[in-house]
């Protein structure tokens, strides 16, 4: 008996200015004003996605003391951004970047319960937390944590959440408009919270949420992150683009569940995915060099080649040969707060394999940078990419992908006319939205459902 088809699911993450988006292409527009965000939210509604993604961004990046050029805009407020695009969407879930390392339970769980409200039932949470004091320096803790206390910060940041969402069950309303009596219950809303980094009291003001709770997303691939998702996410990022690869990681995060007494099925895996699309696959292999020598210019080059020697490199010519000498191993890091440097646990190993790859095919800076860079997840003629979409997720390396274009706001629209029809002749997309919650849109279980069936089976 042959296995049953998978649902794809498919989100668009709005990437702002870094070294994916080429905000210098004619097309390309603002990266914050409202239009765009509109724009591209819009797209993803009509195409049926389920969400929409903004990251977080609480400090611009430096390299050298200055600040790193492809990071000058930042980015606006996901809580305003995601608010404001609910007046203007329907279905299409909207999903923010919250850190639990510099904010307070109270606060998120408010923002998140009326996100909740404002949208009927569409907002979900990326839990992240911050590794670098770079980035506490613009918070009053200063906010440098170990990653062993990031986590369980995290963790009881979470539980903490999820406690304040719980203290209204969803009957405390009356209104009574005849006999005055607004609410049932007097203590809606109560809790108590004493833990190791929390110590909070008192009676939470939003009333229960369409979604009783937003969707969860994680991102972290440390054993700790694959963990933390395992125990508590309803969604987690992935970044393997192989299918060998993908498959791995799927299948250790899945494994995961059980011992928490989860389904598969509970927690869904969604890579990032670039794509550049054609007539022909070979016109859209071309337009993807094309697209990769705009992301990487000579002067990104050389700050990406940084990250590894840890080094002012700005001497060397990006067409030329790799340098010579060797990574600074110190613990001063010239690119403060860029998550690529972790990236490179050994740079010694590391410089000497890129040397070793440019000899072996004649690579300028620029080259390597290019070839061992971010490339495109998905390259060739629509039909070509709905199939590896399709294969991917059939092929348990992937629930689905959320897609980042090259161009913004618009460079979602071609997918969304071209791609996603042939996905959903396929059978394996939606063509309209079954339900009305970001919730509904994931297959997801609402947590007052999963509470009435623990007291039923009590």
């Amino acid at each position: 008996m042959s296995k049953p088809l998978k649902q794809i699911h498919l989100a668009a993450h709005f990437p702002g200015v870094n070294n994916t988006t080429v905000w210098s292409d004619p097309q390309a527009g603002s990266h914050i004003e409202f239009s765009s965000f509109a724009h591209f939210a819009r797209t993803a509604e009509r195409a049926r996605f389920d969400f929409l993604f903004l990251a977080e961004g609480l400090r611009l990046r430096e390299q050298g003391g200055k600040i790193y050029d492809l990071d000058v805009v930042g980015r606006p407020d996901a809580f305003t951004v995601l608010t404001a695009l609910a007046a203007v969407t329907d279905r299409l879930g909207l999903t923010g970047t919250i850190n639990s390392t510099f904010n307070e339970p109270y606060e998120v769980a408010r923002q998140f319960a009326s996100l909740d409200h404002l949208s009927d039932g569409r907002a979900a949470w990326n839990v992240v937390t911050s590794w670098d004091a770079f980035t506490g320096e613009n918070f009053r803790r200063g906010g440098f944590l170990p990653q062993t206390e990031r986590y369980s910060r995290a963790k009881e940041f979470l539980q903490t959440t999820g406690e304040l969402f719980d203290s209204w069950h969803g009957d405390e309303i009356l209104a009574d408009q005849t006999g005055g009596t607004f609410l049932r219950d007097a203590k809606a809303g109560a809790f108590v919270h004493s833990g190791q980094h929390f110590d909070i009291e008192g009676q939470f003001n939003v009333p229960r949420s369409p979604q009783g709770r937003p969707v969860i997303f994680q991102a972290g691939d440390s054993d700790e992150g694959r963990e933390f998702a395992a125990s508590t996410a309803d969604a987690i990022f992935s970044r393997y683009a192989t299918l060998t690869e993908g498959q791995a990681f799927y299948t250790d995060v899945k494994n995961r569940l059980a011992k928490y007494g989860r389904r598969p099925h509970e927690l869904k895996i969604l890579p990032a995915a670039s794509f550049v699309l054609g007539d022909t696959d070979a016109e859209a292999e071309q337009l993807a060099h094309e697209v990769r020598r705009q992301q990487v210019s000579g002067a990104t080059a050389i700050k990406h080649l940084e990250f590894v020697w840890n080094r002012d490199l700005s001497a060397y010519d990006p067409d030329g040969p790799l340098p010579d000498i060797d990574p600074d191993l110190g613990e001063h890091t010239i690119a403060r707060g860029r998550a690529q440097v972790r990236m490179y646990r050994d740079p010694l190993a590391t410089a000497r394999e890129w040397r070793e790859r440019a000899q072996a095919n004649n690579w300028s800076i620029r080259d390597l940078v290019i070839e061992t860079g971010n490339r495109q997840n998905f390259v060739g003629s629509p039909a070509t990419v709905a199939q590896t979409i399709n294969d991917f997720v059939q092929a348990d390396a992937s629930d689905g992908f959320i897609l980042v274009p090259h161009i913004t706001p618009g460079g979602l629209d071609s997918f969304a006319d071209t791609v996603v029809p042939l996905l959903q002749e396929r059978g394996v997309f939606r063509t309209e939205y079954e339900g009305t919650t970001l919730r509904d849109h994931l297959g997801l279980a609402h947590p007052d459902a999963e509470a009435v069936g623990e007291r039923a089976a009590s």
